[in-house]
């Protein structure tokens, strides 16, 4: 005979009452969660792919600047200026100014002074890239817009 403080056994109907309450309860918050994430974009916003490096007098024929933040070489010869791309073309790996051109310190590509491999893994040469002019005068170079090597613009 049961004691009068014991609790009376729950049922197996009530035992799945209750189960199917609690996962409706739960699903129920679970999306209620992913409806207010939402409104919140998952990708953030990529940088412009066209950028300014500066004007036409803050490159000396014979210089090179190379610009970090963006993983390029800009050169400046008598022919005019131009940009190099410093991501390998292997592995996307950020190649590095040696003193035969450039080399990838990731995967040991080896790339000449224009760009052009000259060993390691890598299947192309560096890219160049599209400059021009904006506007205002200053110089623009295209991440997107990729040149035949040896292209120079004309300052």
């Amino acid at each position: 005979m049961p004691a009068r403080l014991e609790p009376e056994p729950v049922s197996r109907r009530d035992l799945l009452g209750l189960s199917g309450l609690w996962m409706t309860a739960a699903a129920v918050v679970g999306s209620m969660l992913g409806a207010l994430k939402l409104p919140m974009p998952r990708v953030l916003p990529e940088a412009g792919a066209r950028f300014r490096i500066g004007s036409p007098g803050d490159f000396v024929p014979g210089t090179e600047q190379v610009i970090k933040d963006r993983n390029i070489v800009v050169r400046c010869t008598e022919q005019g200026v131009a940009a190099v791309s410093l991501v390998c073309t292997h592995l996307g790996c950020i190649a590095t100014r040696s003193p035969d051109g450039f080399h990838c310190p990731c995967h040991g590509s080896k790339f000449g002074d224009r760009g052009e491999v000259i060993g390691g893994p890598a299947p192309r040469g560096l890219r160049w890239l599209q400059v021009s002019r904006a506007a205002d005068g200053s110089l623009v170079v295209d991440l997107k817009r990729e040149v035949k090597p040896d292209t120079w613009y004309a300052v």
